[in-house]
């Protein structure tokens, strides 16, 4: 009897809560949502500005790999070019 005494009571307990919520603190809950919107906004704008500037690091950087490869590779690719020639010509 005292467990299901205490699963009633908690539930009229969060029934009171919810309540008081609603009809005595809600004003003072709407205000806070109300209050923390600019702020998720000021932060969420903050991280897309910063992802914002990774992104466009990453993407330069990756352009600057790119322009090294390539500066790399007609360089091998001519010495692998002479390479199968010159075995051609051995046999």
């Amino acid at each position: 009897m005292g467990k299901f005494l205490a699963v009633v009571l908690g539930l009229a307990a969060m029934a009171g809560g919810v309540l008081l919520i609603l009809f005595v603190w809600g004003p003072l809950v709407r205000d806070l949502i109300f209050a923390c919107i600019p702020l998720v906004l000021i932060f969420g704008g903050l991280i897309a500005f910063v992802a914002g500037i990774s992104s466009m690091k990453d993407a330069a950087r990756a352009k600057q790999l790119e322009e090294e490869t390539e500066e790399e590779l007609p360089e091998e690719t001519a010495e692998d070019a002479a390479e199968p020639e010159s075995e051609e010509k051995a046999e």
